[in-house]
């Protein structure tokens, strides 16, 4: 006898999925193997594996029970002989309660398999450069969902046709059957197999989407960008999803934003950071230079004896605040760099510069000095 896969496995969800992922893993799964829709040889079985799965997982008793004894809680035998697997009188009650109730499929309500259910969620990347981002952008994307079938509307039968009510769970997608447990010969509740859980019967199929009310079609839509937006960040286009079940609404698309990095600059959040290159010169001299901010470039008045490191800040230069108003600011950081490959008439100057400075000129001293000059200006890094 082959051994049964794990019912989490099956379904294809962690062992602590919420009632949430488990529902949406099994209307996923149903669909792929629905006999009607999947003609593999082998779709049959792996439907009836899968409403399997979902018939245990879906009830918080059962789920409980398989939690705790894996398969034989669902075997027909479980408990027989050797006791209830370590129960014992005194403060086990609730366990065996919990059990009792799994028997007779208890406690959980059932939900009307004709009641309108929304689709399911999707998602969607769209790449944008740092300007864009910066700016905000409108784009156009497409990709493929599946849509209320345009020739059944949905109900999965031929046109001229129309579902029936299921003659044996009568429209209520469950069934009772009844199985002999430890206790007795009782009643469990399980998915009907005519019907699969629709509580309808589709005598002849729609011939374009099977009797699945759905098709698979190319989707576009427009995405307004908005300015300031970040790496990572998220949309919620409503509506944009999977169409819904028995006419209730389509699902929701999430248009998650992933953003390319910039050649010069940084950003967090409305900050932008830039780093400016200064020279010896310019640095112990003072200068006004043109700086590149992502609204154009803008004049910045450097002091005399501004040192590496120094810090000057540009208002409203920066990106825009998404939930907030105007702009950031756009930081400027100034790195001094150290002359490299510097000529005998260069060379000269900064000796001369030396002697006036009050340092010793002689070539040692010169060249300890130089030393230190690079050191204090980031020349014993590596570019």
């Amino acid at each position: 006898m082959a051994t049964k896969r794990d019912y989490y496995e099956v379904l294809g969800v962690q062992k602590g999925a919420s009632d949430d992922e488990i529902k949406k893993a099994y209307r996923k799964l149903s669909k792929k193997f629905h006999p009607d829709i999947n003609k593999e040889a082998d779709a049959d079985v792996k439907f009836k594996e899968v409403a399997e799965a979902y018939e245990i997982l879906s009830d918080p008793q059962k789920r409980a029970a398989y939690d705790q004894y894996g398969h034989a809680s669902t075997d027909q035998n479980f408990g027989g002989g050797g006791g209830f697997g370590g129960f014992s009188g005194a403060g086990g009650f609730g366990g065996f309660e919990d059990i009792f109730e799994s028997f007779f499929g208890g406690g959980g309500r059932s939900m009307n398999p004709n009641a309108p259910r929304q689709g399911d969620d999707l998602q969607y990347s769209v790449n944008l450069t740092f300007e864009e981002a910066i700016f905000g952008v409108e784009k156009n994307i497409q990709y493929k969902r599946e849509e209320t079938c345009h020739t059944c509307h949905g109900n999965g039968a031929k046109p001229g046709t129309e579902p029936t009510t299921c003659h044996k769970c009568h429209g209520a997608g469950t069934i009772n059957v009844e199985r002999q447990t430890p206790l007795g010969r009782v009643m469990s509740r399980q998915t009907c197999d005519v019907c699969r859980g629709t509580g309808k019967e589709i005598k002849e199929p729609c011939p374009t989407c099977h009797g699945n009310g759905h098709e698979k079609k190319t989707h576009s839509v427009k995405v307004n960008v908005p300015a300031g937006v970040e790496n990572g960040q998220q949309m919620r286009l409503t509506g944009q999803g999977e169409a819904g079940v028995n006419g209730g609404p389509y699902g929701d698309l999430y248009v998650v934003f992933y953003v390319e990095e910039s050649d010069i600059f940084d950003r967090e959040g409305g900050e932008i950071y830039y780093e400016l290159p200064l020279n010896f010169v310019q640095a112990a001299l003072g200068d006004e230079i043109n700086v590149p901010t992502v609204h154009g470039d803008v004049k910045l008045k450097i002091p005399a004896g501004t040192q590496t490191g120094t810090k000057f800040r540009l208002r409203g230069k920066g990106a825009p605040r998404l939930r907030g108003a105007g702009n950031g600011d756009q930081q400027v950081t100034v790195k001094v760099m150290t002359p490299r490959n510097l000529s005998d008439e260069q060379k000269d100057a900064l000796r001369n510069y030396a002697k006036v400075s009050g340092h010793e000129t002689n070539e040692q001293h010169s060249e300890g000095f130089f030393d230190k000059v690079k050191d204090a200006f980031g020349g014993s890094k590596k570019k």
